[in-house]
């Protein structure tokens, strides 16, 4: 289960006062996981056995507030050790965790000495990935570690079809919320600070709505017109959806995805944004099961991906995904293009989107489809934004404040 869908389950347990620290504890051990882990590692005389993953968790937040938050280590040990207590079936835990915890505090100078020579702990990524890192990205790979061990900004979208980006401004302003325009996507605000969405005027009647400006910049470059018949292949949790729709009035519009769980949220969305479109749960690549024959003027697919360019905003990444995760998902994005083509109406336009940095899930996915399909032409995406590549164009996280994306754009020849 990712972070975002476990913590406010679990938020509901903690006192409202506490749950702004239980929320900097999961994304900041997150975050720093694979540095926490590696000294973990160092600490402990022996590894944990199977079925202490909760003690392991405990270890690794204490670790995480004696080195990187502004709380006295007597409170940051004291406190690791009072929740080790609660684990009623493991009464050695408490006993562990104080010895393991003390132990850093004795041992700090030489274990930092290590860890300075540990590329891992450095730059607080999985050896595999910054392997990958370092080969798709030989100049840029240390900005882009940089870039996602930080908090990412929080960046709404104006919705442009009711009002102007300026009016936006200026009702956050008047509502005591500092923003600005940014440069390079047309409908994106970012936030000085990040804000309760309860809290921003324009939010409830879908006038705004929270979304990084990278993933603002599918809709305009799919550039549908009033009236098309679109794709939106793999919607939820449905940013992209609802902008398609703001965007041109009158789409008819499907938006599938596989889970039909995930559906529900988009349905909020778009009832909030008071918008309307055919939810499917299917598979887009099995479009037997679900198409009718009717081809689309526009697809989005906003393919899965290994999602290394939000780890910012989705630190767990760093813990959940695996290297051999990025074969499997290149097949997937590579069986979905190959599936979804024949929907396209001829002088139609597919966009594939990741939000991924690697490029085997990127470059090498599209050039592999042109080669492959003789009715497909690239369109060139000229911007002021990301790096233009051979095929496609890729936003490195951090570029502009943006999350790291790929786009690029085909266009099915008559």
């Amino acid at each position: 289960m990712s972070l975002n869908a476990a913590l406010p389950r679990y938020s509901e347990r903690v006192v409202a006062r506490d749950r702004g620290l239980a929320a900097e504890l999961a994304y900041g051990t997150l975050r720093l996981y694979p540095r926490l882990a590696l000294l973990l590692d160092q600490l402990l005389e022996r590894p944990l056995a199977a079925g202490t993953g909760l003690v392991r968790g405990l270890l690794l937040c204490g670790l995480y507030q004696l080195d990187h938050l502004r709380v006295p280590e007597y409170a940051a040990v004291a406190s690791t050790v009072e929740a080790a207590r609660a684990l009623r079936h493991q009464p050695w835990a408490a006993g562990l965790v104080n010895a393991v915890l003390r132990n850093r505090q004795r041992r700090r100078a030489a274990l930092d000495a290590a860890l300075a020579a540990e590329p891992v702990a450095v730059h607080a990524h999985p050896a595999w990935l910054l392997e990958r890192l370092q080969a798709d990205w030989p100049a840029d790979w240390p900005a882009i570690v940089e870039a996602s061990n930080q908090q990412a900004p929080m960046m709404l979208r104006v919705n442009l079809a009711r009002e102007s980006r300026d009016e936006a401004l200026a009702r956050l302003a008047t509502a005591g919320i500092a923003a600005a325009a940014h440069a390079q996507v047309a409908s994106a605000v970012v936030l000085e600070h990040p804000a309760e969405v309860s809290a921003l005027p324009g939010f409830a009647d879908g006038r705004l709505s929270v979304q990084d400006g990278a993933g603002q910049l599918a809709a305009p470059l799919l550039a549908p017109e009033p009236g098309d018949r679109v794709l939106d292949a793999c919607c939820a949790p449905g940013g992209k959806t609802g902008h398609l729709l703001e965007t041109a009035l009158g789409l008819e519009l499907l938006a599938l995805d596989i889970d039909a769980t995930r559906l529900v949220r988009v349905r909020e969305n778009l009832d909030r944004l008071g918008y309307d479109a055919e939810l499917l749960a299917a598979d887009a690549a099995a479009p037997a099961d679900w198409w009718d024959g009717r081809p689309f003027e526009r697809i989005l697919l906003d393919a899965p991906c290994s999602a290394t360019g939000v780890i910012r905003r989705h630190p767990d990444i760093k813990a959940l995904r695996q290297p051999a995760d990025i074969d499997a998902l290149a097949a997937r994005q590579r069986a979905l293009l190959d599936a979804l083509w024949p929907l396209l109406a001829p002088g139609g336009i597919l966009l594939y989107a990741t939000c991924s940095l690697l490029r085997a899930e990127n470059e090498t996915v599209i050039a592999a489809f042109l080669a492959a399909h003789p009715d497909a032409a690239e369109l060139v995406i000229d911007a002021d934004w990301g790096l233009a590549l051979r095929h496609g164009r890729q936003i490195l996280p951090g570029s502009a404040g943006l999350d790291g994306f790929y786009y690029a754009r085909l266009l099915r020849t008559p």
